[in-house]
């Protein structure tokens, strides 16, 4: 048990603050920096290192930030009943640390890539490291949410009003700094390459700084130990209003006969062991926290800018001029325009408002809240519609996708049985990629001219496939590839191979990745590449070609066909497989300005509504409340995530918008009927405050 330590005028002091705080403000900042660093590529992460498709990421990534909201009532329970604020933060951001360096060593792909081919051997090693750091993670930063701003608070005299309301907003703006830089850089070390045995893109490093900056602020906040004043546990007002409604509830069971008289309240069943003043604030508070029912919707809403909209950004062009966007910094539009929003509402809409004298309550701007947001979905849904116009088809059970391409100079014909494509193709053309019914694809035959070459096909299935073919003198070459392509590039990469069309073996390069020795007429395997132009070099039997490749954008896939290298230097075509990113990620932007629109007159006003409706000593009460509605929000996605049946993403964003509406509606209806509290002038609200 900590022992009271009262403060002393003599106590350290800097511009009149106590310097004690300046450690806790640092603290803040990494622990900050920390979490939303880890969190900004959480997505990427599972959805391109562990492999994991676009709806188990999105479940994973808001099971996680529910546990992380439902954690702060267990950390303010054992502060405020058995360790203090001081132990509580120091034991669980030991944990919060241990958690982040978990994460970190189960990013490493050495550990596991035992033939070193780049991919890890034992996955479920890397599954289950992560796992266990996520966990530690959401117990530690969720438990440390309620001790930290708290404890700051205590560090102040009774007469430092004017102190601790500027060490808030410092505060806060230490959490808002942590969560801007950290969501810029930490998506850069992510993209970035390292690794011993094969370069891959850098999550150790995008974990591995947030752990380091988590063990500074563990550092910083135990170094300022001994200038903290530290208060004794007083037992927490949570637990009491719990047992008072427990109580309540059950005493009301055990008295349902008839022959005992109805209460004017349902929680006056409890005045036989607690006294008037916490029955009379608990029913103010769930007054308040009956109001909160339908607010979960709105974070079921909001917390997807870190899944559904980032992995909406993977299919995006991220190409700003002199600046490549990654799809995890667009995070980073909301905490900017958070900053630009709050004093431009504050200081110019609100009292625009007030001036038409329209009376904006608190409750209906949640309300107005609650319809931006929506909107703000309507909007990802019109991106999505547009995004989805440029993605690749692929096959389904039951069907073959195959291009054919004519290596030749000569036109050629191609036939895929009775009642299947019959194809003519120019000197050096190719088709698109055509769907064909996987069993009845029995035979194709390839004619150039009068020359004629059949062969019959074996089972294909449910893959893409290149032909490749071309008027050999001895005879008629027609190689069947398989692509080995079912989805759009990870991460935005450029999916490259070359087919040989040179008279002997080639050695091709590009960028320094060496694609081999490529047999004549055969092609080479997919190998990624970013955006950008490329160094092409070609050696053959006879001499060694190089040239500068077309600029290559996001998401695309291409077939290098290597003509000629000779005396005239490299010819070279290019055969797009998979079309760029063409929808801009500026495109984003709208449903983020909505967003951080419902975000400011939701979020702001809905934490100042709770506390000016409730006495003082219950806010601990409501700020759990409030948190609860984030996590419940994030269970609504996970099971939405997990069970919806919609096969396209825009009608899953128009069923989310839909969906607030309706609660938006219906919160409209409870507010109406909700008659406010004055606190100048309501007695209750100043019971327990001298």
């Amino acid at each position: 048990m900590e022992k009271m330590k009262k403060p002393r005028s003599s106590a350290p002091s800097c511009f009149g603050f106590p310097i004690s705080i300046f450690f806790i403000v640092i603290n803040e900042f990494c622990e900050r920096f920390s979490y939303y660093g880890m969190r900004a590529v959480l997505v990427l992460y599972f959805k391109f290192f562990l492999h994991w498709d676009d709806n188990l990421s999105t479940v994973i990534y808001h099971t996680f930030v529910a546990l992380c909201y439902l954690t702060p009532i267990l950390g303010a329970i054992v502060a405020d009943s058995w360790l203090g604020k001081f132990k509580t933060i120091v034991s669980l951001s030991i944990v919060y640390t241990i958690g982040q360096v978990v994460m970190a060593v189960g990013s490493i792909n050495d550990l596991t890539d035992y033939n070193r081919d780049g991919t890890p051997d034992r996955l479920s090693v890397h599954i289950a490291l992560s796992v266990v750091g996520l966990i530690l993670i959401a117990f530690g930063t969720g438990g440390i949410k309620p001790c930290v701003a708290a404890f700051g608070g205590d560090q102040f005299e009774d007469d430092q009003e004017k102190q601790r309301s500027v060490f808030f907003s410092i505060f806060y703006l230490s959490i808002n700094a942590g969560s801007l830089i950290s969501t810029v850089v930490t998506p850069i070390l992510r993209g970035e390459e390292c690794g011993i045995h094969t370069k891959q893109r850098c999550y150790p490093l995008a974990f591995g700084v947030p752990a380091a900056l988590m063990a500074v602020a563990l550092v910083v906040f135990i170094v300022g130990s001994s200038m903290y004043k530290k208060v004794l546990p007083q037992g927490n007002i949570m637990v009491q209003v719990s047992k008072c409604i427990a109580f309540a509830v059950g005493n009301r069971f055990r008295h349902r006969s008839k022959q005992f008289p109805k209460r004017e309240h349902w929680l006056d069943w409890a005045s036989e062991k607690y006294d008037n003043r916490l029955i009379t604030q608990t029913k103010m508070v769930l007054r308040v926290l009956f109001l909160y029912i339908p607010l979960p919707m709105f974070w079921a809403l909001f917390d997807q800018q870190g899944s559904r909209w980032t992995l909406q950004a993977t299919t995006m062009n991220g190409d700003f001029g002199n600046m490549q966007i990654q799809p995890d910094q667009m995070q980073t539009v909301n905490p900017i325009l958070i900053i630009v929003m709050v004093p431009v509402v504050d200081a110019v809409v609100y009292p625009l408002i007030k001036k038409c004298r329209i009376n904006f309550t608190p409750l209906k701007r949640m309300t107005v809240g609650m319809f931006l947001a929506a909107m703000a979905f309507v909007a990802a849904a019109l991106v999505q519609v547009q995004i989805d116009k440029t993605l690749p088809v692929f096959p389904v059970a039951g069907q073959t996708q195959i291009k054919v391409i004519n290596l030749d100079i000569a036109e050629a014909k191609v036939n895929f049985g009775p009642g299947l494509h019959d194809i003519s193709l120019p000197s050096q053309g190719e088709t698109d990629y055509f769907m064909l019914d996987a069993a009845s694809l029995k035979t194709l035959t390839v004619s150039y001219g009068s020359r004629n070459k059949s062969r019959t096909l074996a089972a294909l299935g449910q893959k893409r496939y290149t032909l490749e073919i071309k008027n050999n003198t001895v005879d008629i070459l027609d190689e069947l590839v398989l692509d080995n392509i079912s989805s759009k590039p990870e991460e935005g990469n450029n999916l490259i191979r070359f087919i040989n069309n040179l008279p002997s073996t080639a050695n091709i390069t590009m960028n320094n990745i060496n694609f081999g020795e490529v047999q004549t007429w055969f092609a080479s395997n997919y190998t990624a590449f970013q955006k950008g132009t490329k160094k092409i070099v070609v050696t053959d039997s006879s001499s060694t070609c190089q040239q500068q490749s077309m600029p290559f954008g996001f998401g695309s896939a291409y077939t290098i066909i290597i003509n000629e290298c000779g005396s005239s230097g490299l010819k070279i075509r290019y055969v797009q497989d998979i079309p760029p990113n063409t929808v801009h990620m500026a495109w984003q932007i709208p449903q983020y300005f909505l967003m951080t629109c419902g975000e400011v007159v939701f979020s702001v006003t809905g934490l100042e509504f709770s506390y000016s409706q409730a006495p003082s000593n219950m806010k601990s009460v409501l700020q759990a409340g409030w948190l609860l509605t984030v996590a419940v929000g994030n269970i609504i996605v996970l099971i939405v995530a997990g069970a919806s049946k919609l096969d396209e993403q825009w009608a899953e964003y128009v069923l989310f918008a839909a969906l607030l509406l309706a609660v938006c509606i219906i919160f409209a209806i409870m507010a109406y009927f909700y008659t406010y509290v004055d606190p100048a002038e309501d007695p209750f609200v100043n019971i327990g405050q001298s």
